[in-house]
């Protein structure tokens, strides 16, 4: 008899952990993000976030493959609502940056805004996929491509991004 609980106990926990091995999610995101949440496997918005992260991004994607679901919330930066920057920016201030990785998802629906830098910036980075997101009244550009390739970046909305002294504005 004690054999067999021993066996139906080490049986449920190899269940348990085969679940939450499976299941994938790093991390569930809202509320205030104060210094840059560096993602490593897939996670998802759960409700709106805030970003109070000074001269930095406020999520960064630190591995390849990585998929990031905004789930149809909101990110808003410390930007001016109105006009972004009013003129000036923090370059830094990126409000999703992938930089160097490859194969990374973010996929709307759901809003970056008011970042004093770029919205989302993919910079050295392959085969990253953006779908579905809007992206507005950032003080850079809302989508900022430099270098690597391969990119797909469709289905989204970029308004009212940049300012005078850099209009840069959507992609």
């Amino acid at each position: 008899m004690l054999r067999r609980k021993r066996i139906s106990w080490f049986a449920a926990f190899l269940g348990a952990l085969v679940v939450f091995a499976g299941s994938g999610r790093a991390a569930d995101i809202c509320g205030t993000i104060s210094k840059t949440l560096t993602i490593t496997e897939d996670s998802q918005l759960v409700d709106d976030v805030t970003c109070a992260v000074n001269d930095a991004p406020c999520i960064a994607i630190g591995a390849p493959n990585v998929t990031l679901e905004l789930n149809g919330f909101t990110m808003t930066g410390q930007a001016d609502p109105q006009t972004a920057c009013n003129g000036g920016g923090s370059g830094a201030e990126v409000g999703i940056d992938v930089n160097t990785q490859m194969g990374v998802a973010i996929r709307g629906p759901g809003l970056v805004k008011q970042f004093r830098g770029h919205g989302i910036r993919l910079f050295n980075s392959t085969g990253a996929t953006l779908t579905g997101v809007t992206i507005s009244t950032n003080c850079f550009s809302g989508i900022f491509v430099s270098g690597g390739s391969d990119h797909h970046v469709h289905g989204n909305v970029a308004v009212r991004n940049g300012n005078a002294s850099n209009p840069c504005g959507g992609i």
